[in-house]
């Protein structure tokens, strides 16, 4: 049966299930209804964590679907961009480099010396939030007559600053954090 408490989580697999449209339009250069589609994305994002926390709803599964929603969107809509020569593979490459050597490092983190709850950092924080703005940038820009373009190059060195920054940040703490056990033990 499902309970109120569910709502977060229910919102975060809709979130999720709207990643696949989202892609569809964008490959068909629907940028408009895709835009649409991601603004219900990122409202149901805030709604969810706000739901979670205010009314005490809080779940082990809500804290690990919530940021794998996040980044399955960012990831696919980064990679789409990417095919239609709207971003370049350089940024597109560090984007998923970065989830890939974190998610690698969780997973090895978790074998080797065991559970470690990573909490998102200030500066993941704002490399999750570069991220998105550039993503609303370069759709902006394929929407109006206006080009967005002044606005798109230096965001993209900026996500790359952040994204670089965040990933080191991370494999540095866990490093640290490793050791830490390793040398306990």
């Amino acid at each position: 049966m499902i309970s109120r408490r569910d709502i977060p989580n229910i919102l975060t697999i809709l979130r999720i299930l709207l990643v696949a449209p989202i892609v569809v339009l964008m490959l068909k250069e629907r940028y408009a209804t895709a835009m649409a589609l991601f603004a219900v994305a990122g409202i149901s994002d805030g709604l969810d964590g706000y739901l979670a926390k205010r009314n005490g709803w809080v779940t082990r599964l809500g804290s690990f679907l919530d940021p794998l929603a996040d980044k399955i969107l960012l990831v696919c809509c980064y990679v789409t961009l990417g095919w239609n020569g709207l971003l370049p593979v350089w940024i597109v490459a560090l984007v998923l480099g970065r989830d890939v050597v974190i998610s690698a490092g969780a997973l090895a983190f978790r074998m080797l010396i065991g559970r470690f709850d990573a909490e998102p950092t200030m500066l993941s924080k704002t490399n999750t939030f570069a991220q998105i703005v550039l993503v609303l940038l370069v759709v902006f820009d394929q929407l109006f007559e206006w080009s967005a373009r002044d606005l798109v190059d230096p965001m993209i060195y900026l996500v790359a600053l952040t994204t670089l920054s965040s990933g080191v940040g991370y494999v540095w703490a866990w490093g640290r954090r490793a050791h830490r056990v390793h040398r306990s033990q």
